[in-house]
């Protein structure tokens, strides 16, 4: 534990402060608790990923209404300094911001999201429980983990190195990504890992790993017997636990099954599919529009 008396009263001026300009900002502060209670009592947390790499995007997407963002550092082209940026644009907006990172291994990927105000970390690729412990342990300080403590960080802004890593462990949000068939056939124990707040499962990666892309003509694995049967064992092993369900989906047409299932925590698609669904719909509106006008337009055929 940090002393106060050994630190110094100049120290603690800096380190206890309350800055009223991040008063209605989502830094990793006491609200995590709400936000995770509110999801185990089964309200409805809608949000969105974020691909394309650009602070005005997620900035706008922050007041658009959804709870969470999750800025995609697994498959999106941002580097370090980007994310820093889209982490100040969702906090601008009051929603919460959450980070999927390289996997369980990227630890650096982690404490770097964590000390730019991120609220949360989604760990990919989860396998085994030894995984699962390790991801958790990059996401809190000692004694519950590993992670580094350093200040001054944007996290240690709003309330201070110690009013921030006093109460971090309790209000970071920690969500491991279910989308192996090793994941499910281990699922008992990963869900049973202290500090695993939500297990996020991924339809795309889990039919793929478990052979399901083969067997099936797209999208029939989707509502296949065997995707069913992985998805109640996950079920089964987060209520047992009392874990938080979250899932990725591309649009809205499944929400309501899935929150009948117990997933509060949910994705619809990001912010690329967004712009792509929209063009479509504009590019259809536009062929209806013009498409019989004396100098007819056409969608331009692409190569």
């Amino acid at each position: 534990r940090l002393l106060p008396e050994a630190l110094g009263s100049s120290f603690l001026c800096h380190t206890s402060r309350v800055l009223p300009a991040f008063a209605t900002m989502s830094i990793a502060d006491e609200s995590g608790v709400t936000f995770k209670e509110e999801l185990r009592a089964g309200k409805p947390k809608m949000g969105l990923f974020l691909n394309s790499s650009s602070p005005t995007v997620a900035e706008q997407l922050s007041t658009a209404g959804y709870d969470w963002l999750l800025v995609d550092m697994q498959h999106g082209p941002m580097d370090t300094m980007i994310l820093s940026s889209m982490l100040c644009a969702i906090h601008s907006g009051g929603a919460k911001s959450m980070v999927r990172v390289a996997g369980a291994h990227d630890r650096g990927g982690i404490q770097q999201a964590l000390d730019l105000g991120a609220d949360g970390i989604l760990v990919p690729y989860i396998n085994t429980k030894a995984e699962a412990e390790l991801s958790v342990s990059c996401c809190k300080y000692p004694m519950d983990g590993t992670r580094s403590v350093y200040f001054p960080q944007r996290s240690t802004n709003k309330k201070g190195l110690l009013g921030y890593v006093g109460n971090a462990n309790k209000n970071v949000i920690v969500a491991l990504q279910v989308e192996t068939h090793d994941c499910i056939k281990n699922i008992d124990e990963i869900a049973a890992v202290k500090g695993v707040d939500i297990l996020f499962l991924g339809q795309n990666d889990l039919c793929m790993s478990a052979g399901l892309y083969v067997k099936y003509e797209f999208p029939k694995m989707y509502t296949s017997p065997e995707l069913n049967d992985m998805t109640t064992k996950l079920i089964e092993a987060a209520k047992k636990n009392k874990v938080i369900l979250g899932l990725f989906l591309f649009g809205t047409d499944r929400v309501k099954e899935f929150l009948d299932k117990g997933f509060p925590f949910i994705s619809i698609g990001n912010d690329l599919h967004h712009v792509m669904t929209q063009a479509d719909a504009h590019m259809e509106a536009l062929d209806k529009a013009a498409g019989s006008t004396a100098q007819a337009w056409k969608k331009r055929k692409l190569a």
